[in-house]
Parts: structure tokens; sequence; C-alpha cells
């Protein structure tokens, strides 16, 4: 215990220093992320808060974990490095989606390769328990791109992203924790610390955003940590959980508010026949934007829902993973065409998509209750 709590403290202490001087240099070498028809700042703030976060996190990481007592640090420090430089250096220059795309591939490489990040199990999801090895990294490549890029698509109001950031990691490091694998419970005590250190920065009016660099870091290390999970549901612990028919269910709701969206914006922009990595206004922190929410409204609502939705599949954990993930995204479908619904009847003009690389029509689809006209690209 004393290596996690120590580990937390450090990486707060390291991110809280940091931070501010990023946001000084940052100001003097003009690094700033520009407000756009997409953005919903108004003025030029700091994008390298991701910075602050991966040199809390990583030296936390690899101080506060004992020596010898696993032998997949070196693997997920690689990841989270390969990563760092990828988010990086599209804070500071813009790298086309496909190679992000790479990058994130073989972050994600190393750790199925080497650090046995994979999923072979399903515990009863559509029927399906142990996976054939291909079928197993296949589905373990694309978890993790979606999760890593999950939080990257989240970020889009003040505190957001980070906050859900340490709801995940909390969760996670308890579990971890009470299971006895000490290495994954300091590293996600070491995240959240950082994260809420970054928050104090973070929170509206923010003075700095975490950026592709912390977003991607985020979703990477909360990956590693659900997969984990869903191997380990059958450990005991010092405390007992009834979870082993139901992991996949119930990591899902740990991570379902930016899974979700995640999820529903790729399979939209998809059906208009555009990169998934391709930016528009139709995430659902937009809608709450369009209905008037602050951003501290947004991130209190959005966490309050993701807290909701890991006490349903907790409630309904006995009638299996299946019923539970249906349970799940009904729920959350039905919200979506809610806030849809609330919308439309406030009558808020829909903003215009962002461009495309073409300057072409853009034509979105009523799909999980969303629904944009065709709008001509400057």
């Amino acid at each position: 215990m004393d290596n996690i709590l120590l580990s937390a403290a450090l990486a707060f202490i390291i991110s809280f220093f940091a931070i501010p001087v990023i946001i000084q240099i940052a100001k003097d070498k003009k690094l700033f992320d520009e407000p756009d028809e997409r953005k919903v700042h108004k003025t030029v703030i700091p994008t390298l808060g991701g910075l602050g976060i991966f040199a809390g996190f990583i030296m936390a990481f690899l101080l506060g974990t004992p020596a010898g007592i696993s032998t997949d640090i070196q693997y997920i420090a690689a990841a989270s490095i390969v990563i760092f430089f990828l988010g990086l250096k599209d804070d500071i220059l813009v790298i086309s989606a496909s190679k992000k795309f790479i990058g994130q591939l073989i972050a994600a490489g190393i750790l199925i390769r080497y650090a046995g990040v994979e999923i072979t199990n399903m515990h009863g999801f559509l029927g399906l328990y142990e996976i054939p090895p291909f079928a197993s990294i296949t589905f373990s490549f694309l978890t993790i791109i979606v999760i890593t890029n999950s939080f990257n698509l989240i970020d889009g109001v003040d505190g957001l992203a980070g906050s859900l950031g340490v709801l995940t990691t909390l969760i996670f490091g308890i579990y971890f924790y009470n299971i006895g694998q000490l290495t994954y419970a300091v590293m996600a005590f070491a995240m959240a610390g950082s994260v809420i250190s970054f928050l104090i920065y973070n929170f509206s009016p923010a003075k700095i955003f975490m950026g592709d660099t912390g977003s991607l870091l985020l979703g990477l290390v909360n990956s590693i940590f659900v997969i984990k999970f869903i191997n380990s549901a059958g450990t005991v612990g010092m405390f007992s959980f009834d979870i082993l028919n139901v992991a996949p269910a119930i990591g899902f709701a740990i991570l379902m508010v930016p899974l979700f969206d995640t999820l529903r914006v790729f399979g939209l922009r998809i059906l208009s026949r555009r990169s998934p990595f391709s930016p528009d206004r139709n995430h659902v922190h937009h809608f709450l934007l369009d209905l008037g929410f602050t951003h501290k409204q947004i991130t209190f609502t959005l966490v309050s829902i993701n807290i909701f939705f890991i006490a349903v599949a907790l409630a309904t954990k006995n009638m299996g993973t299946t019923v539970v993930i249906g349970i799940l995204l009904s729920t959350a479908v039905s919200l979506t065409f809610l806030l849809y619904y609330l919308r439309n009847k406030s009558k808020v003009p829909v903003l215009p998509l962002a461009k495309t690389e073409k300057s072409e029509m853009v034509t979105t689809h009523k799909v999980f209750g969303i629904m944009a006209e065709p709008v001509e690209m400057d």
C-alpha cells in the first residue's frame, strides 16, 4: 500500500510543478490551440498538458513499482513512450490520421506481443468463451486502438477527459490492489495522481489542455487496465467480487461514456464515407453544449452518467455478459435519442462540420439520434 500512495503522491507533485513551467514555455514559443468553427474555446490555450501528465506518470510508475515483481514494466513503458512522442508531434506539428494510426498499431503490438495484454476469453458474451489466437490478437488490437482514441475524442470540454480518466483509473487501481496485482495498482494510482494535478489547471476556465499527448496516453493506459481486468476477473482477492462471468460487461461499463461515444461517432463517420478519425461536432459533449450546459455542468453530468452505468452493470451482473451489455447499450442509445430530442426541441442550430480534406459536401445520417443536413464547405 505504501508504494501505491507514494506513487500517487509523487505523480501529483511532479505534474503539479511541471505544468506551470510548460504553460509558460508554450506561451513563449506560441504553442497554442487555435480556435476554429469546431472548437468550443474562444481564446488561444496551450495544448501541452500531456507533457506534465506523462512526466508525473512515468516517473511515479517506474519508481513506485518494486523491482522484480513484473516483467511487463519495460514493455508498458515502451508503448507509453511511443504514444507520448506520437501525441507530442501531433500537438506541435499535426500529423495525418494514417501516421497516427500506424503509431498506435506499434504501441498495441508491443503490448500484445511482449506484455501479454491480450483478450483470450469473452466470458460468455454472445456464447463465446475461449477464442482462437488469431481472433484474440485481432480483437485485442481493435480494443486497444478504440479505447486509446476514445479519451482523445471525448476531450472536448474543460475537465471532461481528465475527470473520466480519474474515475476509471481509481476504480481499476482499487481492483488491482484488491487482487494483489501491485504493478497495475501502482500504474493506475500514478496515472490518477498525474491527472488530478493536471485538472487543477484544466477545469473551466482552462489554462492548458492535455492535447493528444495526454489523451492518447490516458486512453492507452485504460486499454491495458480493461484487458487485464477481464483476464484477471476470476482472481481471488481480499474482498470477493463475483464478476467472472460478466467481466467484459463491467469493463465496458467502467469506460462507458468515452467508449460508447467513440463507437457511435466512428460509425457515423464511416456511414458518411469519411475517415473515422476526421473531426466533427457530433460528440455527446457538443450536444450538451448546444443545450446550454457549461463546461463544468457537462463534466459533472457525464461523470455521473458513467457512474450510473457502472452501478447498472453491477446490479444486473447475475444476468450474464450478453444481457448486461445489451442493457448498457440500449440505455445509452435511449439517452442519446433523448439528447437529440431535447436539442431539436430547443431549436439550437447545428453548427457546420469541419472541412474535409477534399472540401466536399458532407452528409451525416440519422443514427443513434443524430441528424445533420448536408453542409457545403467553404
